[in-house]
């Protein structure tokens, strides 16, 4: 089992920044890839971002070049830097974990960006 523990939510005006956090810990050995996902109220969950052990990133096209995602192995953590934020980004944010065919996720942190 992995246990994915998200943080760094909250509320912000528009234009500002935040940076979520996701600390795994268990059975974290031979995760593939770790993500960040959000959902909006009454929209489906959708990719953000994503960021491999070999350290390959991408990226939604709706967040390239305002949203960062890095990784602290030492710390057994994933980041998500979030700049410019719009109103549009309000959703709660979810941590994601992959290991072959298993997948993982946090309980979710809630981002609110006013206009």
């Amino acid at each position: 089992q992995v246990q994915l523990v998200e943080s760094g939510g909250g509320l912000v005006q528009a234009g500002g920044s935040l940076r979520l956090s996701c600390a795994a810990s268990g059975n974290i050995f031979s995760i593939n890839v770790m993500g960040w996902y959000r959902q909006a109220p009454g929209k489906q969950r959708e990719l953000v971002a994503t960021i491999t052990s070999g350290d390959r990133k991408d990226y939604v096209d709706s967040v390239k070049g305002r949203f960062t995602i890095s990784r602290d192995n030492a710390k057994n953590t994933v980041y998500l830097q979030m700049n410019s934020l719009k109103p549009e980004d309000t959703a709660v944010y979810y941590c994601n974990a992959r290991r072959s065919i298993l997948e993982y996720w946090g309980q979710g942190t809630q981002v609110t960006v006013s206009s």
